[in-house]
């Protein structure tokens, strides 16, 4: 199980993830296995060419309810 974020150092969801990865305030990317292809793919590129390092999520629901929201979310991203 995923240990909960501290919500003052996280963005949470596809866009402010790739938001914040375009500006470099991103050192980690949290994703879920579950979400759509096209994210995940989208995501993983942009850290890659960032050289950010991603971690896996098992589901959405995992990772919403770490990001501590009441819904699922695609990716999370840890703020420098």
């Amino acid at each position: 199980m995923l240990k909960s974020f501290d919500a003052n150092t996280i963005v949470v969801g596809t866009r402010q993830t790739v938001k914040m990865i375009k500006k470099d305030k991103v050192n980690r990317v949290y994703i879920a296995k579950d979400c759509d292809e096209p994210i995940q793919q989208r995501i993983a590129n942009l850290c890659e060419e960032h050289g950010i390092e991603i971690e896996q999520v098992d589901t959405m629901e995992e990772l919403g309810e770490a990001a501590g929201i009441e819904r699922k979310t695609a990716a999370v991203a840890k703020l420098k």
